[in-house]
């Protein structure tokens, strides 16, 4: 059964509230909830953006489409994620790419005066906010980085030892398909799974559906220096 209040508690934004903190926050909000069925659009690149949307339900993905026809998917995010976070306090204005339903959803949408009352009277929200934003900065410099290097097997590696600091195992856990590990990376599913099984039959790797083992971390780290 839909709760409003325990879907919020999965957000980042309401981390270590209660549910009687969410309640007294929403009623000092304008928020609005909408209903998107799968394959709806939520919004199209280029669009005025006013308001940020926190996922209650179903998943919601950021696509990049081209003029060639080819469309990227950007990032899929489910229940408790955000969208919009960077771009409303930006001087943009305007989605930079579209916002697709890919499940039947439900987002709530607050905008950017509310944003600002919440982290003016609510000083957790306000941290919550804030490290939510620096997050995002260190993933896209973490992004930028691994597009910077030339080679698929640059690219692979930059992102397995960047997950071994952060999982802290020699066996990690890849929350991405390979459609997306390759769109993440710039290339195509079957360019990546080609060097896949080259670094496997290298010995430096192992991988099953949802994991990669490191097999040899020292001659791992010699491909990017």
């Amino acid at each position: 059964m839909y709760n409003l209040k325990k879907s919020l508690q999965t957000s980042c934004l309401f981390k270590d509230f209660t549910e009687k903190d969410i309640t007294n926050m929403l009623i000092e909000t304008r928020y609005k909830i909408t209903d998107f069925a799968k394959d709806e659009i939520i919004a199209i690149e280029g669009d005025q953006i006013s308001h940020i949307g926190i996922i209650l339900e179903g998943t919601v993905e950021i696509q990049k489409n081209y003029p060639s026809g080819k469309t990227i998917t950007v990032t899929r995010m489910k229940r408790g994620k955000l969208f919009g976070e960077v771009i409303i306090f930006s001087e943009m204005k305007t989605y930079p790419s579209t916002v697709i339903s890919t499940d039947d959803s439900k987002v709530l949408f607050i905008s950017k005066p509310d944003i600002i009352n919440l982290c003016r009277t609510h000083t957790v929200f306000l941290n919550n906010f804030m490290g939510l934003l620096s997050n995002k900065i260190l993933f896209l410099n973490a992004k930028l980085r691994n597009l910077s290097y030339q080679t698929i097997r640059e690219k692979i590696v930059s992102y397995l030892l960047d997950e071994y600091t952060r999982q802290n195992n020699l066996i990690l856990h890849i929350p991405f398909s390979r459609k997306e590990m390759a769109e993440q990376f710039g290339t195509t599913r079957p360019s990546l799974s080609r060097e896949l099984i080259n670094m496997k039959n290298d010995g430096l790797i192992d991988f099953a559906k949802k994991t990669i083992e490191i097999k040899d971390l020292e001659r791992l780290e010699d491909v990017l220096f």
